[in-house]
């Protein structure tokens, strides 16, 4: 996968990025929350709200990328500004998903997906960025913490998907890029 071109989405990746989606969550989620879940994401399902949202994107300060190996996209990252009720959204972004299919982790596309995303969101004018992680996932932590971020001793459960998520906020400062 050291192949992976990192460029902005298109209406036509949806299908793709909604594969990344399902089958990431289905390998880093494992165990971590309720298997009927997992088993139950949807395809197609998701490759209609990704439609939805990739036509609904005009906001210059928010977006997704992809890494696209040869014209498959094996990960995204979704920026926008920061919809936590104690942040700026002037000032503070944040990467609202980023994910890569399993066989292709460690190959560099979520570190080169990252970048290119804390890149636009310190080209548009934030200062900082967060993002929300399982508190669990020590897999993602890990990676978060190479690249810079630290926890800021935020926390919130998610209650949403019928089971509870318990997520601990990461933020980077974003002077380095601008």
């Amino acid at each position: 996968m050291h192949g992976a071109m990192v460029r902005p989405a298109r209406v036509e990746d949806a299908g793709q990025i909604a594969l990344v989606h399902v089958r990431s969550w289905q390998g880093a989620y494992r165990g971590l929350i309720p298997q009927a879940f997992l088993d139950g994401l949807d395809v197609a399902q998701r490759t209609r709200t990704w439609e939805r949202a990739l036509a609904e994107t005009d906001n210059p300060r928010a977006g997704v990328l992809v890494a696209d190996d040869g014209g498959s996209v094996v990960g995204f990252v979704g920026y926008f500004p920061s919809r936590d009720p104690d942040a700026d959204p002037d000032l503070i972004g944040e990467i609202g998903a980023i994910y890569v299919l399993p066989g292709a982790w460690g190959g560099g596309s979520g570190r080169r997906l990252m970048e290119a995303a804390l890149g636009r969101l310190a080209g548009a004018g934030f200062t900082q960025v967060t993002l929300w992680v399982l508190d669990s996932n020590d897999r993602a932590r890990r990676f978060y913490e190479a690249g810079g971020w630290s926890a800021d001793g935020a926390a919130k459960q998610d209650d949403s998907r019928g089971f509870p998520l318990s997520e601990v906020r990461y933020r980077r400062s974003l002077s380095s890029l601008s």
